[in-house]
Order: structure tokens, then sequence, then C-alpha cells
């Protein structure tokens, strides 16, 4: 059964660094996108970073993470990483991992896979 399995999430002060990893059960090849989303209670969620190991490691990035964030992967591991520096408050979210892009844009389309998530909060 193919899965995704988040890990990495935590507590942190406004600032500091977090990375999250994504296992995948197969090689990141095999996706035409792999994705980091992300939901805080009572917002919609939103797509943080994208990236597609099949277009020469294309990557992409929400506005209110460029810069701070940075998304890639090993496929030696089947895992792809979403470090997150400056953290901020605003940051506060479960972080998911999506892959496998059925349709549309990499941060608003239909994704086949899902992970469980990761919680990640920032205190000021």
């Amino acid at each position: 059964q193919v899965q995704l399995v988040e890990s990495g999430g935590g507590s942190m002060q406004a600032g500091g660094s977090l990375r999250l990893s994504c296992a995948t059960s197969r090689d990141i090849y095999s996706y035409n996108y792999v994705a980091w989303f992300r939901q805080a209670p009572g917002k919609e969620r939103e797509g943080v970073a994208g990236i597609g190991a099949r277009a020469a490691g294309w990557t992409d990035y929400a506005a209110s993470v460029r810069g701070r964030f940075t998304i890639s992967y090993d496929n030696a591991k089947n895992t792809v990483y979403l470090q997150m520096n400056s953290l901020k408050p605003e940051d506060t979210a479960m972080y998911y991992c999506a892959a496998d892009l059925r349709g549309g844009s990499w941060s608003g389309g239909v994704y086949g896979l899902w992970g469980q998530g990761t919680q990640v909060t920032v205190s000021a």
C-alpha cells in the first residue's frame, strides 16, 4: 500500500527552524508532483511548497513562505523535506504532505495521496 508519512513537527519560538520529512513508500520519480500543505484552525488549506522530481527538480512556493522555506528531496531515502527557517507565529498549522497530482495546479489541484499530518506550533 502506497503511503506518505510526515514527521518533524513540533513547537518552536519565532525565528527558529524546523525540518519536516515526508517519507514515501515509492520512488520519488513515481510521482509527478509532491507538495506540502498546511491548515490552521478556522482557515482554508494552503499550498506551501511543491516539487516536481520529474521536472528537473522544479519547485514553487506560496508567497507567504518564499525565501524562508525550502522543499527538496532525497531519492535514495524516498523522502521529501520542507526546511522551514525564520518561523513566524502565523506558520502555526498542521502540515500535510501530498503526492500524485491528478489535475489542477500544484497548490490547488487534486492529489491522490495524503499523509496524516504533523503539527507545527510557533510561539511569539
